[in-house]
């Protein structure tokens, strides 16, 4: 059918749950930054009391191409199927806008239904600024090389990055090597692994294995600002250098985290993530008796594949809440709290967006 709204407006529709009222809002492109028409045709198609907007165009249209889809593909009778809520600029301005489609959960449509005056709008960068306040980092190291540029995928099959890297010297980077290591892979900026460090300065030593070399180079800038002697960071690619970084370490390994790693949400590129069976079975055999492995995603089809990956270790691994009973899960067995005593970046971004995480912790068998 033809769009009601016209060419020249974006239709936000939210069809109010257990009811069949639906409220629209219109908004000029323009006040987006817009400089293109969108498409001719706008699809409603009902689904589990939510409207999806789908955009025909497909991806030929520049606004389509824009869109970052967050759910597998439903409806064979639409072309874009999106779970429609409030969209997030991404980009930087002058650039085409990046918009994020998002299921609405009922959380963030009663938080966005209170009056503005008694909401706080915060952003997730500055949730995460006061998550990380105490650390004090200063933006010297950005001042000097410029932004730290994320790349939000990068492929671990590539041959420079499939060369094992050597083990440091563990007495050099680490004050006391034969104190108990928790090992982050994927680290990402480090800020997670460095509060734990601060915070935790003489009970164990810190490792985060990250792919992104930038990263690190700015995490080990901060660990020299911060002058810990118990973190240290490495760029490698944990799949191939994993078990040769922990057999070299003096002391127990008693703590390994995958923390929202890169979903790579193509199957043809399913082979990339970072969880597989060759990493799982030396985390395992690296793990002391009594180690744990604490794993969490805000991706479900991220989080299930590696709950499969590591359920297949039941022989040597058992899930916390068996050994603990202060761990709760919910009716599907994902923990319901972070027992880490702090958020990760990512974390805090994707519940400020009203999504779920998705956490298992397990415990080597004695």
């Amino acid at each position: 059918m033809s769009n009601p709204f016209g060419t020249r407006k974006l239709a936000r529709i939210l069809l109010d749950h257990g009811s069949s009222a639906a409220s629209v809002a219109e908004v000029e492109p323009e006040a987006l930054g817009l400089k293109c028409n969108f498409p001719q045709y706008l699809i409603f198609h009902f689904y589990s009391k939510d409207i999806l907007l789908c955009l025909s165009t497909c991806f030929i249209h520049p606004i389509a191409a824009a869109v970052k889809l967050r759910i597998p593909m439903g409806c064979i009778s639409c072309a874009i199927p999106i779970f429609l809520r409030p969209t997030i600029i991404r980009s930087p301005p002058l650039k085409l806008p990046f918009y994020t489609f998002r299921r609405r959960t009922a959380a963030a449509a009663a938080y966005s239904a209170l009056p503005s005056s008694e909401r706080e709008e915060i952003r997730s960068p500055e949730l995460v600024a006061r998550q990380y306040a105490d650390l004090n980092l200063s933006d010297k190291f950005c001042e000097e090389v410029g932004h730290v540029r994320i790349r939000q995928h990068v492929n671990p099959l590539r041959s420079t990055l499939m060369i094992p890297v050597e083990p440091p010297d563990w007495n050099a980077v680490y004050e006391d090597a034969t104190l108990p290591l928790m090992v982050d892979i994927g680290s990402g900026s480090g800020r997670f692994l460095l509060w734990l460090a601060k915070n935790n300065p003489a009970s164990r030593n810190y490792l985060g294995l990250e792919i992104r070399p930038k990263l690190v180079t700015r995490a080990e800038h901060w660990v020299n600002e911060l002058a810990l002697k118990n973190i240290h960071f490495i760029f490698a690619n944990a799949t191939v250098s994993f078990e040769q970084l922990v057999s070299t370490y003096p002391g127990p390994l008693i703590l390994v985290s995958i923390l929202c790693p890169d979903p790579h949400f193509k199957k043809k590129h399913h082979k990339r993530r970072v969880v597989q069976k060759p990493l799982v079975e030396s985390i395992v055999r690296g793990l002391v008796p009594g180690g744990q492995i604490f794993v969490q995603s805000d991706i479900a089809d991220v989080a299930l594949d590696m709950r499969d990956y590591f359920d297949a270790e039941s022989e040597k691994l058992v899930h916390i809440d068996t050994v603990d009973p202060n761990m709760v899960c919910d009716n599907e067995g994902w923990l319901i709290n972070n027992p880490m005593g702090i958020r990760t970046e990512r974390e805090i971004h994707a519940e400020s967006e009203g999504s779920r995480m998705f956490r298992r912790m397990y415990q080597k068998q004695r």
